[in-house]
């Protein structure tokens, strides 16, 4: 009996530990900051896209549970959040700062060993995640911009990896990474809506599910379809793009663009599902593309 109980229990901890440092969303980033370093290597070299994929993870898994031991109170009241570990009372928020306390020093360690740089962005994106977008969430929609900055470090960070220098390549990743936030995010305050409210988060530009918040989300995804093929004009030093991978990532555009305009004429929260599916989608195809191009061309 005792044996089954503590097979439970472990099972227990590792799922509390995936969930405190959001293992899912963790990983989609390291795939970011991958991309990036794969496009910006001359060379690829296996042991940096180690570090690199180990680094990410420990920032962005710090990050997350810097944040829920900072929202604990408030993930209370939200049902997407009550059943994390510290709200649900399987954690203490002791344990929680200790394993985010060492994810910041291994991750800030581990990236410094690729090079100085790759620490420094690091280091920055956990310091406006914990300590300015978290706290603005609750006070203005404006919290969204500032959040979109640490969202929009990994995939530039995977080329200052690779290259050991800030210029107008990454500073492009960065961009495209920073536009895409928008809709996404939207798109997610628009359908947890209610649940959001509880929590006294306003995510939406406008704080309504109205027009302009939807006109908003079409201006900002106009704006990442046009930064997606700006390499292909031969404007952005070594990121290039082919004409035929332009036009497949401008075809992606379209599709969530198309999506952003379904937003916009039905304002359902099936309607802002969608969108942010589609966002999500696009933005791990974008990156296989743009990788893909460098490697085929």
């Amino acid at each position: 009996m005792s044996t089954v109980k503590s097979s439970v229990n472990q099972v227990s901890l590792i799922s509390d530990f995936k969930e405190i440092t959001k293992m899912r969303l963790s990983l989609s980033v390291v795939f970011s900051a991958l991309a990036g370093y794969l496009l910006g290597a001359i060379e690829v070299d296996v042991n940096t896209l180690v570090l690199l994929a180990f680094g990410g993870y420990f920032m962005v898994g710090a990050s997350n549970a810097f944040n829920q031991i900072i929202e604990k109170d408030l993930d209370v009241l939200m049902d997407r959040t009550k059943n994390r570990p510290i709200p649900a009372g399987r954690m203490s928020v002791q344990s929680a700062f200790i394993i985010a306390t060492i994810f910041t020093i291994l991750g800030l360690t581990v990236l410094y060993i690729i090079n100085e740089r790759t620490a420094m962005y690091g280091a920055i994106s956990i310091f406006i995640y914990t300590c300015v977008y978290t706290p603005l969430k609750t006070k203005t929609p404006l919290s969204v911009f500032v959040g979109a900055i640490p969202g929009a470090i990994p995939f530039m960070l995977g080329w200052v990896a690779a290259r050991n220098d800030f210029g107008i390549e990454p500073g492009t990743l960065f961009a495209l990474q920073f536009f895409w936030q928008f809709p996404h995010f939207w798109a997610i305050g628009w359908f947890l809506f209610e649940d959001y409210e509880k929590g006294g988060f306003y995510m939406l530009p406008t704080r309504k599910r109205d027009k302009g918040t939807a006109v908003q989300t079409i201006m900002y995804t106009i704006w990442m379809i046009l930064v997606s093929i700006v390499p292909v004009f031969g404007i952005t030093g070594d990121l290039k793009l082919s004409i035929v991978a332009a036009i497949v990532v401008l075809l992606l555009g379209l599709v969530m663009l198309y999506y952003a305009f379904e937003l916009f004429k039905k304002r359902t929260a099936k309607a802002a599902k969608q969108l942010m599916l589609a966002s999500v989608i696009y933005i791990s195809l974008i990156q296989i593309v743009y990788v893909a191009d460098k490697f085929i061309r």
